[in-house]
């Protein structure tokens, strides 16, 4: 449990990183998340060419991946959406919305019983969320946008541990960005119809930025949390994320100084969001020293 949850942290800041990124490279979300997929598509494919390694897998179970893929490409351009339109700080905060709806959507589509502890935490998360939206309207619409992205996450997650032991992490990886890859592709022409302005050829410094988000923060940071899921709940994953805005939250305020057009309702929230991770975290560890007795 212990290895788990040190890959799992490693994983939420490598994503933590993902955030100051999404402000780094210039083109639009849509843009954004297409390249950044495409390239991991075509790496882990030349990766598998080169090592030998199979990634055959039944019909099946290719199509549950493919499916939960499109979702995961899905939340992450409401994710950058999000950042685009507030802040980095404002689009991570809003991930930890993903808590709850874990808490609500796990008892539903996995075999597990409503845990009114994990529902209690999600809710003070939840709470950390609303402080920022109520007293804080000027990035109410990126807010909006971020549940809608908390929300695809949780239900992405929740799948996924439901077909984790199916296939190793990066055949799954694999499988599930081709997905993600194949439906962008299909709505970019919508996409650009509704948003004429949308970029779509990368600058010489997006390139650069764009494979350190595909090689670091997308192929390493996803191998890790999968194999992680292998010993931890969706919850718990999900939960632990919420220290990616905090991760995210120092660097922006290093790099962009966004400290100085954020009010007091936002530190307050976050402190609320954090509390909800500490208390996961201590609840986890006892429950595992229980179980040992």
């Amino acid at each position: 449990m212990k290895q788990a949850l040190i890959k799992l942290h490693i994983s939420v800041f490598l994503a933590g990183f993902t955030g100051i990124l999404g402000v780094l490279i210039s083109l639009n979300e849509m843009s954004l998340v297409w390249y950044r997929i495409m390239i991991t598509v075509v790496s882990l494919s030349v990766l598998f060419k080169i090592t030998g390694k199979s990634a055959q897998l039944p019909k099946s179970t290719v199509i549950r991946f493919i499916l939960i893929g499109c979702l995961i490409a899905l939340h992450w351009v409401a994710f950058y959406g999000s950042i685009k339109l507030s802040n980095v700080s404002i689009g991570l905060v809003c991930f930890s919305a993903t808590g709850l709806f874990t808490a609500l959507l796990e008892p539903l589509l996995v075999t597990k019983k409503i845990q009114w502890a994990e529902l209690g935490l999600g809710l003070i998360s939840l709470l950390g969320i609303y402080l920022i939206f109520h007293f804080d309207q000027r990035y109410q619409t990126g807010i909006i946008v971020g549940i809608i992205s908390a929300f695809l996450a949780a239900l992405f997650s929740v799948l996924n541990k439901r077909h984790v032991n199916k296939a190793e992490p990066l055949v799954i990886m694999l499988y599930e960005l081709t997905g993600g890859l194949l439906v962008l592709t299909l709505l970019m022409p919508l996409y650009g119809y509704f948003f004429p302005e949308m970029s779509l050829i990368p600058t010489l410094s997006d390139w650069g930025w764009l494979l350190v988000l595909s090689w670091l923060c997308t192929i390493v940071a996803m191998q890790l949390m999968l194999d992680s899921l292998k010993k931890v709940s969706a919850f718990t994953q999900n939960l632990s994320l919420n220290l990616e805005p905090v991760y995210a939250i120092i660097m922006a305020f290093i790099l962009f100084d966004e400290n100085k057009h954020l009010s007091n309702s936002f530190y307050y929230g976050v402190g609320l969001i954090i509390l909800s991770v500490v208390l996961q975290m201590f609840r986890v560890v006892y429950t595992r020293k229980i179980k040992t007795l």
